[in-house]
């Protein structure tokens, strides 16, 4: 959970930063929504690697175990029938 929350503040704030630089810079109207979009993706994509892998790490071992406690439950079932 707290992966999660790391990366997704970070996507944020990246957002956010790209936003204003292109809101400083000249970038207006419908032009600058698309294109803050657009350039923190790519910047994510490398700046944001670390954190991206922690997170989806954490979510593969939660579902991982989630799985595991369905199978311990559908065994326990399985055995008092």
């Amino acid at each position: 959970m707290r992966a999660t929350f790391a990366y997704t503040i970070a996507r944020i704030l990246l957002f956010a930063a790209v936003l204003g630089i292109l809101y400083v810079v000249g970038a207006r109207g419908w032009l600058l929504l698309p294109l803050a979009v657009v350039i923190s993706g790519v910047i994510s994509l490398t700046a944001l690697s670390r954190q991206r892998d922690a997170m989806s790490g954490a979510i593969s071992t939660r579902i991982g175990d989630f799985r595991q406690r369905i199978d311990e439950g559908s065994r326990r079932e399985d055995d008092v029938e």
